[in-house]
C-alpha cells in the first residue's frame, strides 16, 4: 500500500532498456531504484525497454528496495502505454510510478484515476501502487502545494535539477553545482526548501535529484549535505561509486542516533507519573521538552530506517 516513509536516502537511477545495469543494479546498497523509460532510454528503444522492466520486476532479487519504474512525461506519446504495459505486466511487483515534469496537479490526477482503473482490472489492491513526481520547471515548482495535495498515493516529491536550470535559464552546463559566479549562497536552498515545504506540509517524502560529476565524491559529499541539513530524505545516485557517499549524508550519525532515542526515552519518563508529571526535565546538560522529542522523532526515525541499533541507552534517575 501507499506509504510515505520508505526508507529514500539513496535512489539509483537504472536505464530500463539496459539488462546488464539492471542486474548488477540488484546487489547495490540502495534504498531505492527506479527503471528509467524516460531520458535514459532512446525513442527507438521505448518498447523494448518496457518488456526489460517488466522481466526485471517479475524476476525478483531486489529484496527491501523500494520498486519504481519513471515513465515518459505527459506531453509525449509514450505514458500511457508506459503504464498501461508496466502494471498489466509487472503491478504485483511495483512500488510506485515516477511521473516526471509534473507542472500542475491535473497529471497526477490522470495517473491516479489510470492506476486505480488499472488495480481494479487487474484484481490488485486498491492504491497498492503509489506515486512520486519530479518538480523540473518553473511552473511546477509555482504550483508546487496544489501538486502535493493532488492525490492520495503521492508519496514523494523528486527535484530535477537539468530541466529546472533550463526552465529559468539558469547560465550553467553542470547539473548539481552552483552556476558560474553565484558565490554568495546556495542557488538551489529557495527550490529545495519550497518543495520540501509543500511536501511536508502533506505527509510526503523530498527527494534531493542527481550530482552528475560522478567521479567528484567531495563535490557530491558537499552539495548533498546541504540537502541533508535542510531535511531532504534522500538523493539520486547515478553510479554505484556514489551510493556509500549518499547513504552516509542522509543517516544519522551513531552518536546522534543514539542521542535522539535517550531523548525520546527521558522525555517519556519524566512526563509519566513515575517521573513527576514534568513537561521539561534536564538531560545531562540539555533541557528538553516536547519540542526536543519532536526533532528527536525525526533523527531517531532517520536512524532505524538506516539500520541503526543503539550502542547506549539512558536509565531513569534512581
Amino acid at each position: 500500500m501507499v506509504d510515505t516513509q520508505r526508507c529514500r536516502r539513496s535512489c539509483l537511477a537504472v536505464p530500463g532498456s539496459e539488462p546488464r545495469m539492471i542486474d548488477k543494479a540488484r546487489g547495490l546498497e540502495v534504498d531505492q531504484f527506479f527503471l528509467d523509460l524516460e531520458d535514459a532510454v532512446a525513442p527507438l528503444a521505448k518498447a523494448e525497454a518496457r518488456r526489460t522492466v517488466v522481466a526485471a520486476l517479475n524476476e525478483g532479487g531486489w529484496g527491501d528496495r523500494v520498486r519504481t519504474v519513471r515513465v515518459n512525461a505527459l506531453d509525449t506519446a509514450w505514458t500511457y502505454r508506459d503504464v498501461v504495459d508496466v502494471v498489466e505486466g509487472a503491478g504485483q511487483s511495483l512500488d510506485t510510478v515516477m511521473l516526471p515534469k509534473v507542472s500542475g496537479p491535473d497529471q497526477v490526477r490522470w495517473l491516479d484515476l489510470t492506476l486505480g482503473q488499472l488495480e481494479r482490472a487487474l484484481g490488485l489492491a486498491e492504491s497498492s501502487i503509489g506515486i512520486e513526481v519530479q518538480i523540473e520547471d518553473a511552473k511546477g515548482l509555482a504550483d508546487v502545494d496544489a501538486i502535493a495535495a493532488s492525490s492520495a498515493r503521492l508519496e514523494a516529491l523528486i527535484f530535477g535539477p537539468a530541466d529546472f536550470m533550463a526552465s529559468i535559464n539558469m547560465p550553467s552546463l553542470v547539473v548539481g553545482e552552483q552556476p558560474p559566479g553565484y558565490d554568495v549562497g546556495d542557488a538551489y536552498h529557495y527550490v529545495l526548501m519550497r518543495m520540501l515545504t509543500a511536501a511536508r506540509a502533506h505527509g510526503l517524502q523530498a527527494v534531493d535529484g542527481p550530482y552528475l560529476q560522478i567521479g567528484d565524491t567531495e563535490g557530491l559529499r558537499r552539495v548533498a549535505r546541504r540537502s541533508a541539513a535542510l531535511g531532504l530524505d534522500g538523493k539520486w545516485v547515478l553510479h554505484p561509486s556514489q551510493v556509500d557517499t549518499v547513504n552516509e549524508v542522509f543517516s544519522p550519525s551513531q552518536r546522534d542516533y543514539d542521542r535522539a532515542e535517550n531523548v525520546l526515552d527521558a522525555y517519556a519518563w519524566y512526563t509519566s507519573e513515575e517521573g513527576g508529571r514534568r513537561g521539561a526535565a534536564m538531560l545531562g546538560d540539555e533541557m528538553i521538552d516536547e519540542a526536543s522529542r519532536k526533532m528527536a522523532l525525526v533523527v531517531a526515525a532517520k536512524g532505524r530506517a538506516a539500520g541503526l541499533s543503539r550502542t547506549e541507552r539512558w536509565q531513569p534517575p534512581r
